[in-house]
């Protein structure tokens, strides 16, 4: 008998607009009340273990997502319900994604970049460059200083394509990550009501 496919639910948005807490919120709500596993796949993560020593050239990074939206892919062909967390700053990547999962829905979490830059400069984070993630493309963009381990940083060096196919969209720029998080379920309840009760 024949599984059907699960829905693959791609969370998009600058580093700093809230996605990955919102996503995680989503898991913890949703997996408390829902029969089906929910997964939740991050880019972040990924990377690290198809790149240990990521470069974050073009080529690196076209090879990271195709990774990244194949192994949702699978997995929602295995009939699991997928949350995708990362930027996708290029509609390519989200366009192949469309054509890869037979259910997908992207949720664009907007926020201007001045309030992502603000997150991410006081984010408790081990990574010194992630840390600072912003700052130190905006200093590299003046000085001309090369940063290691630091690649192009979406909303400075590369903007973030708008999706005009987005099915969700929310502004974080306002409202908490939980209420946030609650508006995406009744949202996403029209997709898949049996998981997004």
């Amino acid at each position: 008998m024949k599984r059907s496919p699960g829905l693959v639910v791609w969370f998009s948005g600058l580093p700093g607009s809230g996605k990955s807490t919102i996503a995680e919120l989503i898991i913890k709500n949703v997996g408390r009340k829902s029969e089906k596993k929910i997964i939740l796949v991050s880019m972040d993560s990924i990377r690290k273990k198809i790149f240990p020593k990521p470069n974050y050239a073009d080529q690196e990074r076209d090879a990271a997502y195709r990774s990244f939206v194949l192994i949702g892919s699978f997995l929602s062909k295995a009939g699991a319900t997928v949350l995708l967390d990362a930027t996708g700053h290029k509609l390519a990547w989200r366009y192949f994604a469309r054509k890869e999962c037979p259910r997908f829905v992207e949720v664009y979490i907007k926020c201007p970049i001045e309030i992502c830059i603000k997150r991410e400069s006081t984010r408790k984070n081990n990574n010194a460059v992630r840390k600072k993630l912003y700052l130190n493309a905006l200093a590299r963009l003046r000085k001309g200083k090369r940063i290691s381990g630091l690649g192009k940083v979406p909303g400075v060096d590369e903007p973030f394509e708008e999706s005009p196919s987005a099915e969700i969209v929310l502004d974080s720029s306002h409202e908490s990550p939980r209420l946030l998080a609650e508006k995406a379920i009744k949202k996403l309840r029209r997709f898949d009501p049996k998981i997004f009760q």
